[in-house]
């Protein structure tokens, strides 16, 4: 078989070449290649983005049972990543991480898997009925950061746990801390256990070697990769990429038919194609300027009084070497300048015009990608050292007691499906402890659910809310006052 010529964008090249012939349209969308579109609408992004805002045809191919051009776009992907298939997903990493878990588990079926997870998977294993086993998250009293799950902890679960069969992580994590994947693969193949990976904040990973190691280049059996955020795809892009030696290919696009949507957006197909086409003939010289910017930026801010900003010495070290960071991004430690996150995300904002990805009690987290220029970053020090000049009141809020808060592991009371499916209450936040949570609980950013359906509210999750409530970030899975939580109503 001839190399792949990853110069080639068949899917979009498709796209372009029917917009032009100018068909009549008697399909869908409605809007007939913007002629019925708004005309605010038309004049703000242009008319060529809505000549090739399509649905299935036969010039360009179809999502559900691609023959054509979305088949070889999605060849050249797998090609360049080495994975043995690869699929576009259009509804983000969160409908890949679903897939994942519904085309390995079965119902009652055990799944060993990290708490630094999304609730796509847990909306998962509520699709399944299958039954997570927690690995416990290694304590640092010496950083507030998150740092991400250690190959003895993984290794003890599954040992502890013989039957299970799948192992779920997360890596990156939402800080870029990453764990030692190819040790971590290599222990759970031995053990006959399939390995999946939300890689949701590595998509750029394979395509420059100063950067941790990636999924596929570590063995694991299937992973999903958030395209749009860190290189070319655009917002809600993601590839899903899958090894074929633990993993039933066929179950796999069966659950892909039944989760993604009959009308996929081929402007966001046509993003993966063209990322995939950047990343194979540029992809290390882009990514190199990215670091360079990075590890400029992390050194000014180092420098900087009151602030901080981890490097990948500095996590190796806190995990043992266990862990690696992805420096592209830039976890800005605050606590020490008086103000929360919260804070200084706002001024960076209405102060000095700056958006960063998230930040949290302690840090702003700050991504540096291959759309990042030198001024950005020059730009990001100089309102960071106006910030630290101007500080605000101490935080009362122990620095460590809130770094642990994630990393706490609930008693289990029921399976998350029984607890989603059982009768339900709200009742008052603070008078909660001993119930059944019924819902998805998470303090956003960055996201990591506190309580799951079918968890025991305990105490120290409950003091944790109750001052992130206090705090004014978004507590996700409470009612809109933020004063009730869903519990399972009692004896149910």
């Amino acid at each position: 078989m001839p190399p792949f010529d990853h110069n080639r964008t068949p899917l979009f090249d498709a796209m372009v070449a029917l917009a032009e012939s100018r068909k009549v349209s008697f399909h869908t969308p409605g809007h007939k290649s913007g002629k019925g579109i708004s005309t605010r609408f038309r004049k703000f992004v242009g008319p060529k983005v809505f000549s090739i805002d399509l649905t299935c045809l036969d010039e360009v191919d179809s999502l559900q049972k691609p023959r054509g051009v979305i088949r070889e776009a999605q060849e050249l992907a797998a090609d360049i990543y080495n994975a043995d298939q690869s699929f576009f997903l259009v509804n983000g990493t969160s409908g890949g991480n679903q897939a994942m878990i519904l085309s390995t588990l079965n119902p009652g079926e055990q799944v060993a898997v990290t708490r630094i997870l999304h609730k796509s998977v847990v909306s998962g294993m509520i699709m399944t009925d299958c039954r997570p086993v927690f690995i416990p998250l290694h304590r640092s009293d010496k950083t507030s950061l998150l740092l991400n799950d250690r190959t003895a902890d993984i290794v003890k679960t599954l040992d502890q746990n013989p039957d299970i069969r799948t192992l779920f992580l997360t890596s990156p994590n939402y800080y870029g801390v990453t764990v030692n994947l190819e040790k971590i693969v290599e222990e759970a193949h031995r053990r006959n256990v399939r390995v999946l990976l939300d890689e949701a904040h590595g998509p750029h990973l394979h395509f420059h070697e100063s950067l941790p190691m990636s999924a596929m280049n570590a063995d694991v059996d299937m992973c999903v990769q958030s395209t749009h955020k860190i290189i070319g795809g655009m917002t809600q892009a993601s590839i899903l990429h899958v090894r074929k030696n633990r993993i039933d290919i066929g179950r796999l696009s069966t659950a892909l038919r039944y989760l993604q949507t009959t009308s996929p957006s081929y402007i966001l197909m046509a993003s993966l194609d063209l990322a995939r086409m950047q990343m194979a003939t540029e992809g290390k010289k882009l990514l190199g300027k990215a670091l360079e910017l990075a590890r400029r930026g992390r050194e000014k801010i180092r420098k900087i009084p009151g602030l901080t900003c981890i490097d990948r010495a500095e996590v190796k070290s806190l995990s043992l070497g266990d862990n690696d960071l992805d420096e592209t991004k830039l976890t800005v430690g605050v606590s020490g300048i008086g103000l929360t996150g919260y804070q200084v995300s706002q001024r960076l904002n209405l102060e000095f015009g700056i958006q960063v990805e998230m930040a949290d009690l302690m840090h702003v987290l700050v991504i540096v990608s291959i759309g990042d220029h030198r001024d950005d970053i020059d730009r990001l020090v100089f309102a960071l050292e106006r910030i630290a000049g101007s500080p605000g009141t101490k935080t009362s809020i122990d620095e460590h007691s809130y770094a642990q808060a994630p990393y706490l592991l609930n008693p289990i009371r029921m399976p998350p499906r029984t607890a989603y499916f059982s009768a339900q209450e709200y009742v008052p936040l603070e008078d909660s402890e001993g119930a059944t949570s019924a819902d998805i609980v998470t303090v956003y950013p960055p996201g990591i659910p506190l309580m799951i359906p079918g968890e025991l509210i305990t105490r120290d999750v409950l003091d944790y809310l109750l001052i992130m409530r206090e705090t004014g970030a978004t507590l996700d899975g409470l009612d809109p006052s933020n004063q009730h939580i869903k519990t399972v109503l009692p004896g149910h």
